[in-house]
Parts: C-alpha cells; sequence; structure tokens
C-alpha cells in the first residue's frame, strides 16, 4: 500500500517512488492518474484497476499473483491508499491468505489539513465523506453535534456551501472550523473562521468551491456536569411531538446539557414508538 502524493510531486518518497517501481503490477484506483504519476517519476510498469465497482472481482485475481510471488502495490488517486478510497477487501483478502502486507506512509490530506487549521490535534476522529442527501447529512451532522473531539472531513466543491450552512445550523455559528482547499498544490488556501463565516465566505468566493477540500471543525465544548437523563427524555418526548428529531434534538440538548447525538437517538427512538406523522 504506497501513499501517494495529494497534489505536490516533490512530496513522493524515496521507499515509495522505490515500491512502485519494484512492484511486478500496480493495482491503481484510476489506471489513468497513476500513468500520470509514473510517467512523472520516470518509471513504467504494468497496470490494473482496482476500484469500488470491480474490488472484490479484482482481489481474487490479485491474490492469486500474490500468492504466486508477485509483488503488488495497491495506490489510491492521491494520499494514502484505503482512507476513504477503495483497496480495504483486497487487504484483508491478503491478511486472510498470509500473504505480508506492508504499508509505505506518506502524504494524507486529513494530517496536513489538521497541521494547518489551527484547532486542537491532541484528539480528533475523521468522518470521511457526509450522505450527499440534504436530509441524511443533518441527521449525520445531529448525531455528530456532541462530539467533543476535533472532526475531519473530506467534502465535494458543488456541496460545501451547503454543508458549511447545515453545520453552522446544527453544531452553532460560533464553532471554530478551517477549510483547507487544494492542499499542497498551487493554489493551496486555508480558509479558518467561524462556521458561520465560512458559510458566507462559501456563498461570496467562487474559488472556495474549487479543487479538493478538507473540513476541519473543532469539537464540541465538554459538558460541565451531569446530564438529568429523566429530564432529558422529558424535554425530548414534549418537544418531539410538534417538532423534527433534529430540531428536538437540538433544544433538548441546550436545555438539559445533553450531547445532540444522545437527544437525537430519543427523538428517533419517540418518533418510531408514535409511527409515521406528517409533521416529521
Amino acid at each position: 500500500m504506497v501513499a501517494t502524493p495529494i497534489g505536490n510531486l516533490t512530496d513522493v518518497s524515496e521507499r515509495a517512488r522505490q515500491s512502485l517501481a519494484e512492484a511486478d503490477v500496480i493495482a491503481a484506483e484510476d489506471t489513468r492518474r497513476t500513468l500520470a504519476l509514473l510517467d512523472a517519476l520516470g518509471l513504467s510498469r504494468p497496470l490494473v484497476s482496482l476500484h469500488a465497482h470491480n474490488e472484490a472481482r479484482r482481489a481474487a485475481d490479485l491474490i492469486e499473483r500474490l500468492r504466486a510471488g508477485a509483488v503488488v502495490a495497491l495506490v489510491s488517486d492521491a494520499g494514502t491508499p484505503l482512507i476513504s478510497d477503495p483497496g480495504a477487501g483486497l487487504v484483508r483478502a491478503a491478511i486472510a491468505a498470509g500473504i505480508e502486507v506492508r504499508p509505505i506512509p506518506g502524504p494524507s490530506a486529513i494530517t496536513v489539513a489538521l497541521a494547518g487549521a489551527g484547532l486542537a490535534t491532541e484528539r480528533f476522529c475523521f468522518e470521511g465523506f457526509l450522505p450527499a442527501a440534504g436530509r441524511q447529512r443533518k441527521a449525520r451532522l445531529a448525531e455528530l453535534a456532541g462530539e467533543e473531539r476535533t472532526l475531519v472531513f473530506f467534502e465535494a466543491p458543488h456541496r460545501i456551501a451547503d454543508t458549511l450552512v447545515d453545520m453552522s445550523t446544527t453544531f452553532g455559528a460560533g464553532r471554530r472550523a478551517a477549510a483547507a482547499r487544494e492542499l499542497t498544490k498551487l493554489h493551496e488556501t486555508f480558509y479558518r473562521g467561524t462556521l458561520g463565516e465560512l458559510a458566507a465566505r462559501a456563498r461570496e468566493d467562487a474559488s472556495f468551491a474549487r479543487g479538493e477540500i478538507t473540513l476541519v471543525v473543532a469539537g464540541a465544548p465538554a459538558r460541565a456536569g451531569k446530564v438529568d437523563d429523566a429530564l432529558l427524555a422529558k424535554a425530548v418526548e414534549l418537544l418531539a411531538r410538534e417538532l423534527p428529531p433534529g430540531k428536538a434534538a437540538a433544544i433538548a440538548a441546550q436545555l438539559t446539557g445533553a450531547k445532540r447525538s444522545e437527544a437525537y437517538a430519543l427523538a428517533l427512538r419517540a418518533r418510531k414508538q408514535r409511527g409515521p406523522s406528517k409533521g416529521l
């Protein structure tokens, strides 16, 4: 598993270059992009595609090659393989077959964005891509609203403005965040501020939605004391009668000091017990 540059080609390590040069075959998420990388490195190796739509079928063939003694290098389009990219199935199959699996470390948009965000890095969690559909995205954000660790997301340029609005609404407009665009490339940009400020900037700045984006969001403030579970349950029960689960959870969490994810789970349970309703 060979980590490749996320933008700047000079970030490729000598070990990564050597691993690619010595591989009998390179399994690539997009063979065209990997071919361009190999050309830039002055290398020429056999390529096969391995992506979300063919991994199960391709893995069996690669395992047979590995058993025969071949060296397979796994790469994604950019960064460290398997991180929001295909390849996990192949790695699991190789391990199950007793084949040596060796990661070659290198660039990752997660660590680069964290390093430049200016937010806490002692504890963080990576969420990858949020759901594309607005309703599912809001529901997932509601579950994460009480997370105290720094949050890291990937987001598509055409969704970044809507996502920041949803985050501002769900997490609070004053929550600190950073949007890292085109990391390590010529137009690398860090937008830093509150979620409310970033949401406004995304609407005003056309460049905000250009290129690949990594979002880093400060965790929720630590809760001061023990939550009154009975009060939380009662608040959710009453609010959920009149409001959608997300709004009911947000208000109940603010009233009781509970994590929004806990309140949201109770709101969903209350809705399920009552059955479908036009108001929800």
